[in-house]
């Protein structure tokens, strides 16, 4: 990647003094697995609007650029299946300003795609894996795909990739066994595993009280294992992350359920559509596409996003049981 300009000296910040040096930018609400967590039934067409364009993408991130922000998460639904990726990548990474690329993916194309991506300005990767196990992998996602993600994994390392991490949402009954696995799994390998704590959405009532664990538990374990807990980096995501002496890779815990979880929020969202979210659970959406047609609104779109932070929330109401607009993860990133 190119030289970058420095981030802007006053980064977004909220009212409850929170900066915002991250974005996850979803680029569409489609994906190809059906996991039993997020879409059982698979990915619905609605009819509705495309997703953002390229040119939309540009002036979007420019705009956040200048403002202050310096890491984008490119997510989906799966964001492999937009045939531009890789042009939408570069467009990112070559905004001034943006110093981390990154990527959340299912990892089917990593084999074919990666080394692509990466050139164009890809330095950070986040796959989806919630198990070692290939007939659990295949019961999850509906998918007999686990080899040809470890494959991926085993390039993005090759390649040198800044960041390469895989997520694991906790399953209770499902794969909340599996914990010696990953530690031996990590033993030897510079990656980076995130237990993800199941959250509740829009439609999955039935199946978060069958399967719900608290990270907690997790967490329990490492400290009994020898793992300690790490310094946070400024513009982390929302993982605790424990590492051991004896071991080169790293585990990270998401635990959206925690006391004060979202005092650490440094992240904003924006939908496949154009939407800026300001908390994964909010219960609106500001709309922001219209103001991404054309260079000549760019402080208006500027202005727009300011003026909003100030209505960002303390904390989610996922203790409440309040979804917000969240139907499934699939339709904004997670």
């Amino acid at each position: 990647m190119h030289e970058r300009a420095a981030p802007a000296e006053n980064p977004l910040t909220d009212g409850f003094g929170r900066r915002f040096p991250y974005l996850r930018l979803s680029l569409t609400e489609a994906c190809n697995f059906s996991c039993s967590y997020c879409l059982p039934n698979g990915y619905q067409a609605d009819g509705r609007p495309r997703f953002l364009e390229v040119d939309e993408i540009g002036r979007l991130v420019s705009a956040f650029a200048t403002l202050g922000m310096h890491k984008i998460r490119l997510t989906g639904g799966e964001p492999s299946l937009r045939k531009d990726l890789g042009t939408i990548i570069k467009r990112v990474a070559d905004v001034p300003g943006i110093r981390k690329v990154a990527i959340t993916t299912n990892g089917t194309l990593l084999p074919r795609r990666l080394p692509g991506w990466h050139r164009a300005g890809l330095t950070a990767l986040n796959v989806s894996m919630d198990t070692l196990r290939r007939k659990r992998f295949h019961a999850i996602t509906g998918h007999d795909r686990l080899p040809e993600i470890q494959e991926g994994l085993a390039l993005a390392q090759a390649l040198g990739m800044e960041s390469v991490k895989i997520n694991a949402v906790l399953l209770r009954g499902l794969n909340d066994d599996e914990l010696p696995a990953w530690m031996d799994f990590l033993r030897d390998r510079p990656i980076s595993v995130r237990f993800i704590e199941l959250m509740r959405t829009g439609d999955n009532a039935d199946y978060f009280e069958r399967h719900h664990l608290r990270a907690s538990v997790v967490v329990e374990h490492l400290l009994a294992a020898g793992w300690r807990l790490r310094p946070r980096a400024v513009d982390a995501g929302p993982a605790r992350e424990y590492t051991h002496p004896d071991h080169r890779g790293r585990i990270g815990v998401i635990a959206p359920y925690s006391k004060d979880f979202c005092q650490g929020c440094n992240r904003l969202r924006v939908t496949a559509r154009g939407d800026l979210r300001l908390c994964l659970f909010g219960e609106f959406g500001v709309p922001l596409r219209a103001l991404l047609q054309h260079d000549d609104d760019r402080d208006a779109l500027l202005a727009r996003i300011t003026t909003q932070l100030g209505l960002k929330a303390a904390g989610h109401g996922l203790h409440q049981n309040q979804t917000g607009l969240v139907p499934n993860l699939a339709s904004i990133g997670g």
